[in-house]
């Protein structure tokens, strides 16, 4: 059965391309909602302009198609909340040098 967990562990494969991270720690995903074989992912971009929007948004889709049980995946870009540095995991933020 596929979980939340398991998706996200598989979106981690999606690294932003101006960045370096991948789109998990930079907290660019808001949520996943899981409904039998269908995947729902929310995720935001970190502008409206984001060059890398097509990449970031059919990576994701795909490595969550790949998990064996999931038939559909639907991605959501969301601007509310708008991201921010602040919704990058620690890890993250270490990396980068953010205090």
């Amino acid at each position: 059965m596929v979980t939340e967990e398991i998706v996200l562990e598989q979106i981690k494969q999606i690294i932003d391309p101006d960045i370096g991270l991948n789109i998990v720690d930079m907290g660019l995903i808001y949520g996943v909602d899981i409904n039998d074989d269908i995947v729902n992912i929310t995720m935001t971009l970190t502008s409206p302009g984001c060059p890398a929007a097509p990449q970031l948004l059919n990576g994701s889709q795909t490595v969550v198609q790949q998990l064996d049980g999931v038939e559909e995946v639907n991605v959501n870009v969301v601007w509310t909340p708008p991201w921010d540095p602040e919704m990058m995991s620690e890890e993250a933020k270490d990396e980068l040098g953010i205090f």
